[in-house]
């Protein structure tokens, strides 16, 4: 599998750049979730980053790469409810 070099901004992650698998369409995942174990022993934390376009060229207006950016509320973006939106679905906190 192929593997790129992908920057992370925000959080404790700032700065770091780490090798992140591509998927089948090449780009990486849309989030990036990272555990970091409890000193306590307690159960781990999660940071969440959303993956973001690094740049666009001047003249046509594509994507020059990807970067992840800090996700403080930790939901990741997307629906939420972590599947996807589809238009004949109900909303999930409807009855019948």
């Amino acid at each position: 599998m192929k593997s790129q070099d992908t920057p992370f901004e925000g959080g404790p992650m700032d700065g770091r750049v780490l090798p992140v698998l591509l998927g089948m369409t090449g780009h990486p995942p849309k989030t990036y979730r990272i555990p970091v174990p409890d000193p306590d022993g307690g159960p781990p934390t999660v940071l969440v980053y959303r993956r973001v376009p690094r740049g666009q060229s001047k003249r046509l207006g594509l994507t020059q790469g990807w970067k992840y950016a800090y996700d403080p509320t930790g939901k990741g973006g997307g629906s939420g409810a972590g599947r996807p939106k589809w238009p004949w679905s109900r909303p999930a906190d409807t009855d019948g």
